[in-house]
């Protein structure tokens, strides 16, 4: 197409090479904004699982298609400061009633298998248990649970799910730790 309305053959290699990056860019937007975005882990309140400085991958795409699930580790922007994102574990679904009782988290009456959390939760937070998770939200923890700000603080809550920016799928950095958290 190019051929036929550019004859200066260094014009139409320069034009080439500006659709090809032009494209290059379009792709980059389009991914970056509706399929995979980066963040950084700040703090230790997804300890063990995620530590501070660790960086991964947040999947919008799969987050859109699939919505959320149980375990899923979602990030989404704190209230207080929306350019801060927060990255927590989803233990909580619509409808769902979450009671916190002799430190531990309790599920529609089942207690929270805790495989990934170090110990029993000495911190109630101010929410007033049991909880129900509203229509549209969903109610998450930090894997550290005694030093996490999540879903127990008002200044956090329900988290309104279209407010999740993305699911963590992958963690690649620190290299020695790259992969499925």
């Amino acid at each position: 197409m190019l051929k036929n309305r550019i004859a200066n053959p260094y014009a139409r290699s320069i034009a080439e090479w500006l659709l090809a990056i032009g494209l290059a860019i379009l792709f980059f937007l389009v991914a970056r904004n509706f399929l995979f975005r980066m963040a950084h882990v700040t703090g230790n309140s997804m300890e063990p699982t995620l530590s501070h400085g660790d960086m991964v991958v947040l999947n919008r795409l799969g987050w859109l298609i699939s919505g959320p699930r149980i375990g899923d580790i979602v990030a989404f922007p704190y209230r207080a400061d929306p350019e801060d994102n927060f990255i927590k574990r989803v233990v909580g679904l619509p409808g769902d009633i979450i009671h916190l009782s002799d430190g531990a988290f309790y599920v529609n009456g089942t207690r929270l298998a805790d495989d990934f959390s170090y110990d029993r939760v000495l911190h109630m937070g101010d929410a007033a248990f049991p909880v129900t998770v509203e229509e549209g939200a969903l109610f998450v923890l930090g894997d550290n649970r005694n030093g996490s700000k999540d879903s127990r603080f008002t200044t956090v809550g329900n988290v309104p799910v279209d407010h999740v920016v993305g699911r963590v799928s992958t963690r690649v950095w620190p290299l020695e730790g790259f992969g499925r958290p």
